[in-house]
């Protein structure tokens, strides 16, 4: 059997309703990558924030990897070298920040094991920062404070202003950055041409894998780019709408380990 690539998003795919990985997913996740089959962490945490699940699954020992920020950042597990990297440039910070404001949207990026807020967090950023386990810092003067390499921000508001933020963002910036919602509440904002797909892509040649032979499960907008890139395209039954239409199949739930599912149909059972 040729080896397979089983590419996961972590909220919503790998994990259930609990943020937690079931007994049962674990067990059909390891024995696959025993078999010789990679598993591959896409999601648009930053690289603090999916730790916890590339320790429960011993990533490290089967040589694993971490695609963070939505692509930006993309990590060996086995050496934890950064093997690909894109950041926003320096200049678009103070756009950012000038919209937000007049938007009254939340916003936020990543130093290290922290979350940085430009305003008083709302509930949103509460969310992202207990989703990773991360810390947040409000910042007097975020433009003054961001002067290191942002991989992505991420600005918040309430689901029906944040689709319609998201268009004036893309109309205003879209030829200098990518971005896209994640969830109804929250706007990625990312390098030019950055999404999971592209980076997968990337990675895959590195690795000498085909692109035939990867298996990309999600249930979040921000999984679309690369559910449509994958050899098969797999949308979680808890998934948005628009990415079960560019799904190739839909497998159970992520609170019914749809993800064991995926693995019986296209890897072997277990």
């Amino acid at each position: 059997m040729e080896q397979k690539v089983l590419v996961l998003d972590i909220d919503g795919t790998l994990t259930n309703s609990k943020k937690e990985i079931t007994s049962s997913t674990k067990e059909a996740l390891q024995d696959i990558m025993e078999k010789g089959h990679k598993v591959i962490l896409a999601s648009g945490r930053p690289t603090p924030g999916m730790r916890r699940y590339e320790e429960e699954l011993e990533l490290e020992k089967y040589g694993g990897y971490l695609l963070s920020y939505n692509g930006a950042r993309v990590v060996e597990c086995r050496s934890g070298e950064i093997v690909y990297q894109r950041t926003l440039p320096q200049m678009m910070i103070p756009g950012l920040y000038g919209f937000a404001k007049r938007h009254g949207c939340g916003l936020i990026t990543y130093l290290g094991s922290t979350v940085i807020s430009a305003f008083r967090p709302d509930e949103y950023i509460e969310l992202e920062a207990r989703i990773n386990g991360l810390p947040v810092k409000q910042v007097e003067n975020f433009v003054d404070f961001v002067d290191f390499e942002v991989n992505k921000c991420l600005m918040t508001k309430e689901s029906g202003e944040a689709a319609v933020l998201e268009k004036e963002l893309q109309k205003k910036y879209g030829e200098l950055l990518s971005i896209y919602r994640s969830e109804p509440f929250f706007i990625e904002i990312m390098p030019r041409n950055v999404n999971k797909a592209s980076s997968l892509e990337k990675m895959l040649e590195a690795i000498g894998q085909k692109r035939e032979n990867t298996i990309c499960c999600g249930d979040g907008f921000n999984d679309i780019s690369m559910i449509k890139f994958a050899g098969v395209g797999v949308a979680m039954a808890n998934a948005q709408q628009e990415v079960k239409e560019a799904a190739d199949y839909i497998t159970a739930s992520n609170d019914e380990d749809g993800l064991i599912q995926v693995i019986d149909k296209f890897i072997g059972k277990i």
